[in-house]
């Protein structure tokens, strides 16, 4: 582990310690051990931009490829004060597993921008989306690397990011980015895809454990994209979402929240506190409450080995990426906690982003129906053969996704060998 050298984060660790977990379990090639730990491909840029007072400020940005193996590689783009390199290696690597295990003809890539969104004005978010792009792409490209919204992105970003691309070709190409606006090559229900997806697995698990849905409650941590549409979600499968935090603090109700209306007062104020129909708690208590289904859809490493043993919950799905620390896996597991990780929970994002781009490829689109039936066919099929395998082999769900999609990688790499 002392060979990490500039990808040396807590996030990329936990991401490598995964692996090397996954890789034991499997017997995996040490050649192929060494050869998954590093990225492919890490391109680190400089975006300079004018600020609307005039000043030229420099932003730090990042594209990373871990691996491209299966097909061209996939991943979102996120503005957040935290990004750096080995957070966004770890997230392309964690992209790499959940693409195969999947089932998707595509490697995993993430990339990013250091900054606050929040902060920048739609001026200034642009110049820093069209600078980050002209950077990048000499390694992009539908073709060969796909980015998408991520944390502090969203469908506009990726009309300039689709924009900006397409004006350097000199014709318009959707395929080069997903989760754009229906009107420009966007496809139906990508919006909501990855919320959709976290549900539809908890309604899995909920099956297997013989719950009742109309007798759930829900905890959700994270009121963005994917926070958001999992509420909406769970309130129309018949659960009480009882608790919901944002950045700024949370909401609980033991009664259940009037999820629309708080979702209303978010979108008029911008943040959760200040509600007045819901008792105001922090992120960190929402983690601790009783309820039958926790959903982190934050940021990582919410989940520790500091409060791991007072998550009160039957299902912890994670709608974000690495929200659980090896030493809180343990925990969770001997506490009987049905953990349906990350690679699996939150891979409906990537699953209509791939209905998109073969949208885009072939100009032609789908109903949302189709979509939604197609998304659950795939997800459901994925959280069997990973519950099967965990049965079988009697080790977690975790270790069960990651060894489902390393292995296919891996055969991947058996079988192409290596150039030259």
């Amino acid at each position: 582990m002392d060979q990490l050298g500039e990808f040396d984060q807590p996030i990329y660790r936990l991401a490598l310690h995964q692996f090397e977990q996954a890789a034991e379990v499997l017997g995996l090639d040490p050649n192929l051990r060494e050869r998954f730990k590093t990225p492919e491909r890490a391109l680190v840029v400089s975006v300079p931009i004018r600020m609307d007072n005039g000043q030229v400020r420099v932003f730090q940005g990042y594209r990373v490829r871990h691996d491209s193996s299966l097909g061209p590689s996939k991943g979102g783009v996120r503005y957040h004060p935290g990004v750096n390199l080995g957070e966004v290696a770890a997230l392309a690597m964690w992209m790499s597993w959940k693409c195969a295990l999947a089932g998707l003809p595509y490697g995993g890539a993430k990339g990013g921008v250091r900054c606050e969104p929040k902060s920048l004005s739609r001026g200034e978010l642009q110049r820093l989306t069209r600078r980050y792009t002209a950077e990048i792409s000499s390694v992009i490209g539908p073709e060969e690397d796909i980015p998408a919204p991520d944390v502090g992105t969203n469908e506009q970003i990726m009309a300039w990011m689709m924009d900006t691309y397409s004006m350097q070709k000199g014709y318009a190409i959707p395929g080069v980015v997903t989760g754009k606006p229906i009107s420009i090559g966007g496809s139906l229900g990508r919006s909501e895809a990855t919320g959709r997806g976290v549900v539809t697995n908890v309604l899995e698990a909920a099956s297997i454990l013989s719950i009742r849905m109309d007798q759930a409650t829900a905890a959700i941590q994270g009121c963005g994209n994917v926070g958001s549409n999992a509420a909406r979600m769970l309130v129309a499968a018949g659960a009480k979402v009882i608790a919901l935090s944002d950045s700024q603090g949370g909401l609980y109700d033991p009664k259940g929240l009037e999820v629309e209306d708080v979702l209303k007062y978010k979108h008029e104020t911008g943040k959760l506190p200040g509600y007045r129909k819901a008792e105001p708690i922090s992120g960190a208590e929402l983690l601790t409450l009783p309820c039958t289904v926790l959903v982190p859809s934050a940021l990582s490493e919410q989940v520790t080995e500091k409060n791991a043993a007072r998550i009160s919950c039957r299902i912890l799905a994670e709608g974000a990426n690495g929200p659980t620390t090896l030493e809180a896996d343990d925990i969770l597991r001997e506490r009987g906690v049905f953990v349906i990780p990350d690679i699996l929970a939150n891979a409906g994002g990537v699953i209509v982003s791939y209905f998109e781009w073969v949208q885009d490829l072939q100009k032609y689109f789908w109903s949302e129906t189709e979509i939604h039936q197609r998304l659950t066919e795939i997800l459901s099929g994925a959280f069997h053969r990973v519950y099967r395998l965990a049965q079988e082999r009697k080790i977690s769900m975790r270790m069960a996704a990651l060894i489902t999609g390393i292995e296919k990688i891996a055969q991947a790499h058996r079988l192409r060998g290596l150039y030259p």
